[in-house]
């Protein structure tokens, strides 16, 4: 496992360096059919991803937003998202994250999350605790929603199935706030300083990491609807906490999804 880590630790770093030299104003970017966008550096790294892994690793899959590289009967795939935060990245806010799981039969066993504009470096193991930079964190005691930072970004096809969410979430008394990336969100859930964040999509890059970063710092990621899921093939959205206040937000957002 040591040296599965260190590979995702290097990995994560020379991706890191990637999105530092791409990063300007007026960044060109292109929009894919799901209406997201990519950038040149979105696909520079994942070709990287892929590189490295098939190099170091070939019997391995790899799983990543821009391109995968599957081989069949694999019991590990690498799940990466090259630039989690592709819209802040390319209009110019530095808040965009790597992300590199190793994902063993469907259970993420590894995880790394980079961000490269503070070099903040969170890792976790299977059974190892978390870390930022090589120091342990883990995730806020709160045990009620009050104040707390909850992030939450909803896709345009899916707004009007929760039209009364954020105030319902406010009416807790907690601060709710979009950033357009997951990952860095589900970070910061793991590093103690949100108690939570949504995710709505069905794509498994987005939080293959998180689930090992999170629960190793004491929090809890399900799915949408509460249940534990696999993360080497489509998931069924997430929800990311410190634990403490996971079933209250399970309950708020199925009572939201059954006003429509």
């Amino acid at each position: 496992m040591e040296h599965y880590k260190q590979f995702a630790i290097n990995l994560a770093k020379e991706a890191g360096g990637i999105m530092r030299a791409n990063f300007t104003f007026g960044m060109k970017k292109e929009w894919k059919e799901d209406d997201s966008p990519v950038t040149a550096a979105d696909r520079a790294i994942n070709q990287l991803v892929i590189d490295s892994i098939q190099k170091e690793y070939p019997g391995h899959s790899v799983l990543a937003e821009e391109e995968s590289a599957l081989v069949n009967g694999s019991e590990y795939t690498w799940v990466c998202d090259p630039i989690d935060g592709t819209i802040p990245f390319s209009h110019g806010l530095g808040i965009s994250v790597f992300s590199l799981a190793l994902v063993q039969n469907g259970k993420s066993i590894l995880g790394a999350v980079y961000d490269p504009f503070l070099d903040q470096l969170y890792c976790a193991e299977i059974g190892k605790r978390a870390f930022l930079n090589e120091k342990r964190i883990t995730v806020s005691l709160q045990q009620d929603l009050d104040r707390g930072c909850i992030e939450f970004s909803v896709p345009r096809h899916r707004v009007n199935e929760f039209p009364l969410f954020y105030t319902t979430m406010r009416s807790t008394g907690a601060k709710v706030m979009s950033l357009l990336t997951t990952i860095h969100a589900g970070a910061l859930v793991a590093s103690g300083e949100f108690l939570a964040t949504f995710y709505l999509l069905n794509h498994a890059h987005d939080i293959a990491a998180l689930k090992i970063l999170v629960e190793e710092a004491g929090g809890k990621v399900t799915d949408i609807d509460g249940n534990d899921q696999r993360y080497d093939r489509p998931i069924n959205g997430a929800i990311i906490s410190n634990g403490f206040v996971h079933d209250q937000l399970v309950e708020l957002i199925q009572k939201s999804r059954a006003i429509v």
